[in-house]
């Protein structure tokens, strides 16, 4: 993998969001294994704790936006989630696609992959004993960086797991976003901004600070020029393919 740590490097990293979802059914194995496929040095998704105390990979609370079922996942089994079908939605060539254990995709991506999991429900001991366990039992602790809105979850599970890689979500249009991670109690890997609130200037100064700095989620060309120009550690997209191509 190639990082843009600093102004020395050489590109930055092409991170697929949820996968290819720009081209399959997001957060499946068939999204996942397209974008590494299509180039991605990395690939985004999100996760949620079952009933039964599992992490299965989907964007929603509930399955019924990307599945032909319904229900909250916290009130789930994984034996219910995986008899959904998570492609169909997305086009018939899709069909028989299920919500993926975090473990799976674990499994199937190649280890020099990384994997950015964003969680998205809410801190609990299952939820940080699981991803620990996982983590562990994988040898990801290096190549995952793990983001989140809810700051006050990545602190609990540095808290619980020191060596786990945080990366904190915002939208904030900061005067300094180095600051963001300054104040937030633990050590921070990565800032994960939403592109339109972050420019050249900022980059430089969160990575002056040691910060990666992997904006959200850019899909256009023009946008994804700019963010490369401003020397970006990584650029969340939809389109892997389309970054590859632009970067070379």
């Amino acid at each position: 993998m190639v990082e843009n740590c600093n102004e020395q490097t050489l590109r930055p990293l092409i991170i697929g969001h949820r996968g290819a979802a720009g081209e399959a059914p997001e957060n499946t194995l068939a999204s996942f294994e397209l974008a590494v496929r299509q180039g991605a040095d990395a690939v985004e998704l999100d996760v949620h704790l079952t009933a039964d105390g599992e992490l299965v990979v989907c964007h929603d609370h509930t399955v019924n936006r990307t599945t032909d079922g319904q229900g909250r996942i916290d009130q789930m089994t994984v034996e219910q989630i995986k008899r959904l079908d998570a492609g169909r939605w997305y086009d018939e060539r899709f069909r028989g696609e299920r919500i993926p254990l975090l473990s799976e995709v674990f499994a199937a991506l190649p280890a020099n992959v990384m994997i950015n999991v964003e969680v998205k429900c809410g801190y609990s001991d299952k939820l940080s004993g699981r991803l620990a366990e996982l983590l562990a039992g994988f040898g990801r602790l290096e190549t995952t960086v793990v983001s989140s809105f809810s700051h006050k979850v990545l602190y609990r599970l540095k808290q619980r797991e020191p060596a786990i890689r945080v990366g904190l979500l915002y939208v904030a249009d900061l005067v300094r976003h180095s600051v963001l991670a300054e104040t937030a109690g633990m050590d921070v890997y990565s800032l994960h901004p939403q592109y339109q609130a972050i420019g050249p200037e900022d980059v430089a100064e969160a990575q002056r600070h040691g910060l990666r700095v992997y904006p959200f989620t850019i899909n256009e060309p023009e946008h994804l020029r700019q963010a490369v120009q401003a020397g970006c550690s990584g650029i969340i997209t939809d389109f892997p393919a389309r970054l590859k191509a632009m970067l070379g």
